[in-house]
């Protein structure tokens, strides 16, 4: 990863600022979004550097649920950064990170300190990509897009922190089983 590159990227603020889908959803859950105790006190206690760049696209409605979460554990982590670019912007990145041949979004790719990768997370937790995989991806997409939403409202951003912590940590969580973005 250029560091260059990730210097330009913009934070989730600017990123929201910019977004001209989904704005205001946008701005509501980047308020709300909140860590569970266990996992703010598993990232305050994170040692080393660490960048995180997420491939995203304001349509998205999984980075719209996912990112504010991703952010706000960023901001949890002594010496963590998280920055967004945009995935049709980047389609080396992007190619470099897909899920089973698609190009499903987000993308939090994870970096230490010298911009080495670590590994990257997306485009769902695992239980919702499970999910959708199993007996969403065949509902009417308004029945669809209700049945996420509804997952990731129960969820409050739990699975989605865990799961990117767990990335940082060393453990490597399961790769997603290819499905087309919702949205």
């Amino acid at each position: 990863m250029n560091a260059q590159r990730y210097a330009a990227a913009l934070s989730i603020e600017d990123y929201v600022e910019s977004t001209r889908k989904n704005t205001d959803f946008w701005r509501g859950v980047l308020r709300t979004a909140r860590l569970s105790d266990d996992v703010a006190v598993r990232a305050g206690a994170l040692s080393g550097t660490y960048h995180l760049l997420a491939l995203s696209e304001d349509w998205c409605g999984d980075a719209v649920n996912t990112l504010p979460v991703v952010a706000r554990l960023a901001e949890a982590i002594p010496d963590c950064e998280l920055r967004i670019l945009g995935r049709d912007a980047n389609p080396d990145l992007m190619n470099a990170h897909l899920t089973n041949g698609t190009r499903s979004i987000p993308v939090v790719i994870a970096y230490d300190g010298t911009f080495e990768e670590i590994g990257w997370w997306g485009p769902r937790p695992t239980p919702l990509q499970a999910l959708f995989v199993e007996e969403l991806r065949t509902l009417p997409k308004d029945e669809r897009n209700l049945a996420v939403r509804t997952w990731y409202a129960r969820d409050r951003g739990r699975t989605t922190a865990a799961e990117v912590l767990k990335l940082l940590t060393g453990g490597r969580p399961e790769p997603s089983t290819a499905a087309p973005p919702v949205g």
